[in-house]
């Protein structure tokens, strides 16, 4: 302790002088915006031919942007838009992009006014006119809705707002912003708006009224998932930023894309992967990140976000996953659907749980299989029908920990569950 008394870095010091690793690890953030993105050409031109009209002062076509997560759609609309801000810089248009994350920004008021107050922010000659700035709360709907029109009428020009995540909105607050956001064109007279929607979700668009569809879906871009050899590039192109020369092993880059192409050619997942194991070299004091730390990078990552996935799960379906960890326990490696309701009543009972029906625990079985905490199966038993057989696929010591954080769930009473009372009543 005096050691660090008397040195004010002495507790870091160890943390900070190795740099045989990372010359600069924010390159390998998700927030890192690269100035060339591989692979992605045709899917860019594609993209600045549909907003190239808004150089000319003409309504570009609404677009929808689909493709998995890590495919590169955001960073793509964020490149074409910042080209296109610089271009119309160039020719003497005005062009602007508002970019919301519909994840955060949920609701029709929120969106009309963070449009609005971008809108305000971005102007850099700004009328004589008088401007609201429209507060996160507090109007009627239809008193932003004007402002907002007012706003782009004074400002004029293009406008094109892009709704990442615009399937959260949909499902949120349903189709009524997108309704009046896709027919705004027709109450301006000096401005336009275009719109950009990306979803990583192909069935949202079933919640759409057809006509907001058809204004919406003027044109759809699709990105593909990246292979391995494509997330290699990729990868490789961050590293020659981010890790001093030599640091990564031969095998290195290879493995995070071979791993991170099973999981849906993921591009975040691979440089999650190619980051967390260059931290964990660099903690260890390693000279290099080597395939023994791309290993335990996966292991830690999949934790962390099985920890991440649980802990957010209602307390119903807790206690789903907790009479399966009771199975195990009794020695059932695979179990089910029948077996797990069984024991869940016993916890519902005990904890004064509402009681599910035994379609709705199924219910609940398939989101936890649809998360990845278990894995699921159906088998057909002959004439005595199909059923469903369910098991874990890592060790369960830390989901144990994660679902008995649940208040209800850490009850003495489960601990002392007489198990062969249960095992008896399989028999």
């Amino acid at each position: 302790m005096s050691d660090d008394k008397t040195n004010p870095m002495g507790l870091f010091k160890k943390y900070l002088t190795n740099r045989r690793i990372f010359k600069n690890r924010e390159v390998l953030r998700h927030s890192y915006r690269p100035q060339i993105l591989p692979h992605r050409k045709p899917q860019i031109d594609e993209l600045a031919s549909i907003l190239a009209p808004a150089l000319t002062n003409e309504t570009p076509s609404n677009i929808l942007i689909y493709g998995k997560t890590g495919t590169g759609k955001t960073a793509s609309a964020r490149y074409v838009g910042t080209e296109l801000e610089n271009a119309s810089a160039l020719a003497g248009t005005k062009c602007r992009i508002v970019h919301l994350n519909c994840e955060v920004i949920d609701t029709q008021y929120r969106v009309l006014a963070q449009i609005a107050n971008g809108l305000d922010d971005a102007d850099e000659h700004p009328s004589d006119s008088t401007r609201s700035h429209i507060p996160m709360t507090g109007w009627p709907t239809d008193q932003v809705y004007a402002e907002l029109k007012n706003q782009l009428e004074s400002s004029g020009g293009v406008m094109v707002i892009v709704l990442d995540e615009i399937d959260k909105l949909v499902k949120k607050s349903g189709d009524d912003t997108l309704y009046n956001l896709t027919r705004i064109n027709s109450d301006l007279k000096f401005a336009k708006v275009s719109i950009i929607g990306i979803s990583n979700d192909l069935r949202f668009t079933d919640f759409l009224d057809p006509r907001v569809l058809s204004s919406l879906s003027e044109e759809e871009i699709v990105f593909p998932p990246y292979n391995a050899p494509q997330l290699c590039d990729i990868l490789q192109q961050r590293a020659d930023l981010a890790f001093v020369e030599g640091a990564l092993g031969e095998t290195v880059i290879p493995l995070c894309a071979a791993l991170a192409a099973q999981e849906h050619g993921d591009a975040r997942r691979a440089l999650d992967l190619l980051r967390v194991s260059g931290e964990l070299a660099d903690r260890a004091n390693a000279a290099g990140v080597a395939e023994k730390h791309v290993r335990m990078a996966q292991e830690k990552i999949e934790t962390d976000s099985m920890v991440e996935c649980i802990s957010t799960l209602p307390t119903q379906s807790k206690a789903v996953l907790y009479a399966m960890l009771i199975l195990e326990q009794m020695g059932k490696r695979i179990f089910t659907s029948g077996e797990v309701t069984v024991v869940y009543r016993e916890i519902a009972r005990i904890i004064d749980l509402d009681i599910l029906t035994h379609r709705r625990i199924t219910d609940l079985i398939s989101e936890l299989n649809m998360l990845g905490v278990i894995n699921t199966r159906v088998v057909s038993r002959g004439r005595y029908g199909r059923t469903k057989e369910m098991w874990f696929d890592a060790a369960t010591s830390k989901i144990e920990e994660v679902v008995t954080r649940d208040p209800r769930l850490d009850d003495q009473r489960l601990k002392e569950l007489d198990i062969n009372r249960l095992r008896s009543m399989f028999r």
